[in-house]
Order: C-alpha cells, then structure tokens, then sequence
C-alpha cells in the first residue's frame, strides 16, 4: 500500500483546523444524514480524521472506516474510545475486504479522483458493489471541471488562513498544474505555521486527482455491477445542471 503521494504527518496533524472551515458547511450535512438514515452497518471510505465519522459514531451509526494514511488513521484513533478502534482499518478502496456486508458505503470529499486508472475505478466501484446488501447505496462524488482553472491551472492561492492554536498562524498555499491528456490535476500544498519557538515550518507536497465529465462518468458507472444510478447536481440533491459545481453520484444495488 506504498503511496509517494500520500497525505504527509502535518497534513494529519492540521486536517481538521483546515477542513472545518472550508468544507464542512459543503457537504457535512448532507453525508450525515445520509449515514443517519441508513438501515444497517456504514463503511465511510477515505475516513480521514473522522470528520463525518465522529459525529455519527457519538450519534449512534453502527459506522466502519478505512482509509490509506497512516498519519491521517492515527489522528482518528485518539479521537475515538478504545473500544471502537476496530472500526477503523487501513485499507484501499480498490481491494478492502469485510466479512459482513453494508447499507451504505459513502466515499466523500474526491476519494474516487483518487483512483488514476480506470481498471482501478471498476474495480474498486465493483469492490463496494459486492460489499453491499441487496438494496445498499453507494455514494460519491467528484467536482465539475471548471475549465478556466483545468486548462491553464493556477499558483500560490492562499486558501485557508489562520490559527491552529491560539497564538499560532497557519497557512496554507495551494497550486494546481493540470496535465489535460492524462485528465489529471497535480495538486500542490504548501502549510506553513508557527512552532512552538514562534519559527516558522514549512511542509510541501503533492496529490494528484483524476478529474471526471459527465459522460465519462456514465460510462464508467455503465461498466459496473450496478443495475442504476443518478447523477445530482448539489449537496441539496437538485439535479445537474449547467451550474452544477459537484457531481453527486448515488448508486444502487438492487433488492
């Protein structure tokens, strides 16, 4: 499970301060109510720090988690009792294996653009199929390729600005160089924060993330073991359309 692009330990360590402020009021709600509503066990895939996780655990969702950063696995488990551990498990999408089966299996926040090649994304889509009940749900998502920044990129966008702890900044920096034949996008992060001696460290590096069209997605979804899907448009589940920013995909496996 070597990955050179994987999430580095600042990265871990600085996820929550980041994400509760610039993507929590995206998508937070709608994945748990998602999970709230399931009638059975929930597998989250790419759980992270727990962002969704946590709070359905308290809330009483009979939730598993994998995901493939030791670092980010690490920061969930002090977060979590003891005895819920088990719950938490270093695996990959493309071949996590469980010897009981879900009602739902969420893959927030990009994991899919994760995945570079498309024998990985049948497979792992294939994967979640057969980890499902019959009626399950998988859901997932990917953003709509804005083509202004997919075509040209951008540099040092400051995206999040401010302190991890009292008294001390955080920073971070983004780029992103977009590689359109292979429909990649390398996204390029830079943190930098105040230690404890109020010097200032730096930590860089780098994921690359395979942007989806609309079609592209279908085909994909089409190759599968799934007998239906819709494609939404939002986090309030309003159709796509040509505002759209997400794209929402919501699988079903047959009863």
């Amino acid at each position: 499970m070597n990955n050179p692009y994987e999430y580095p330990k600042h990265f871990a360590r600085f996820y929550d301060t980041i994400y509760m402020e610039i993507r929590d009021s995206a998508d937070k709600e709608f994945f748990l109510n998602k999970i709230s509503e399931a009638r059975g066990k929930v597998l989250e895939v790419g759980v992270g720090t727990g962002r969704f996780f946590k709070t359905a655990l308290v809330e009483g969702a009979d939730i598993y988690g994998i995901d493939t950063s030791p670092d980010m696995l690490d920061v969930l488990y002090d977060k979590i009792a003891t005895e819920d551990h088990h719950r938490i498990s270093r695996q990959s999408v493309v071949d996590f294996t469980f010897d009981f089966k879900f009602n739902l299996i969420v893959a927030p926040f990009r994991v899919m653009m994760h995945v570079m090649e498309k024998e990985n994304q049948v497979k792992a889509i294939n994967n979640v199929y057969d980890h499902l009940e019959a009626g399950g749900t998988f859901i997932f998502d990917a953003f709509v390729p804005d083509l202004k920044y997919i075509i040209k990129g951008f540099e040092n966008f400051v995206d999040f600005e401010g302190e991890y702890e009292e008294g001390k900044k955080l920073k971070r920096i983004v780029s992103s160089y977009p590689d359109l034949i292979n429909q990649i996008i390398k996204a390029e992060f830079i943190l930098e924060w105040e230690d404890e001696n109020d010097q200032i460290q730096s930590e860089k590096f780098i994921v690359p993330l395979r942007f989806f069209f609309r079609y592209e997605l279908e085909h994909l979804l089409d190759r599968t073991k799934f007998e239906s899907y819709s494609i939404l448009g939002d986090y309030k589940g309003r159709p796509l359309n040509e505002k759209s920013k997400e794209f929402i995909v919501v699988c079903k496996k047959s009863k």
